[in-house]
């Protein structure tokens, strides 16, 4: 045998005592496999866990996967327009109303706007791209994401003058503030 060749069952000088080498039959038996794992093993791992859940509980087998959203596009029309292109899409993959999300966009933005006929959203004025990214972030943990599971599979009902954002998923709900267009005045005291 050769110096790099260790056998299963017998212990390895400088390990220990010999009680943590597990023997071939062993670890067959237990379906375990220790160390050398690939990719596709923890794959099947998990996949075995999740099928195991789903048969006990299938309230917990829910696919909670994570919703993809593709970056805003931005274009310039003229000298003093901002067009958001991907609005309606983004919209829609958020399940909002785009009402909703335009009236956000233009308060946070403080400016006018509207939807044209390809229904994209241009507003007045000259904005960065990264601006519009940082805003749709800013919606999407204000009105999208349930603060109790981070789920996203969530709606927005109005009840009593008060707006509630609901969880499908958990069912919590918690309220959340209305959008304020237009100018809105910072009264307070001067720094002198």
């Amino acid at each position: 045998m050769a110096a790099s060749e260790v056998q299963l069952g017998t212990p390895i000088s400088g390990m220990g005592d010999g009680r943590d080498i597990l023997d071939h039959q062993t670890v067959e038996e237990e379906g375990i496999v220790i160390g050398g794992g690939t990719d596709s093993d923890y794959q099947e791992l998990l996949d075995r866990v999740f099928n195991i859940i789903a048969g006990n509980n299938p309230d917990l087998a829910v696919n909670r996967g994570k919703v993809v959203m593709c970056p805003p596009k931005i274009l310039r029309e003229g000298t003093r327009k901002t067009v958001f292109v991907n609005f309606m899409e983004s919209c829609k993959t958020l399940r909002r109303d785009p009402n909703h999300v335009m009236d956000f966009f233009l308060s946070e933005m403080a400016t006018s706007g509207s939807l044209d006929g390809q229904h994209r959203l241009v507003m007045k004025g000259r904005f960065a791209p990264k601006s519009f990214e940082s805003i749709l972030r800013r919606y999407i943990n204000a009105y999208a994401i349930c603060n109790g599971c981070k789920g996203h599979d969530t709606t927005i009902t109005k009840e009593n003058r008060l707006f509630f954002l609901r969880c499908e998923q958990c069912g919590s709900s918690r309220s959340v503030d209305r959008i304020k267009s237009g100018f809105v005045a910072h009264v307070g005291r001067r720094n002198a």
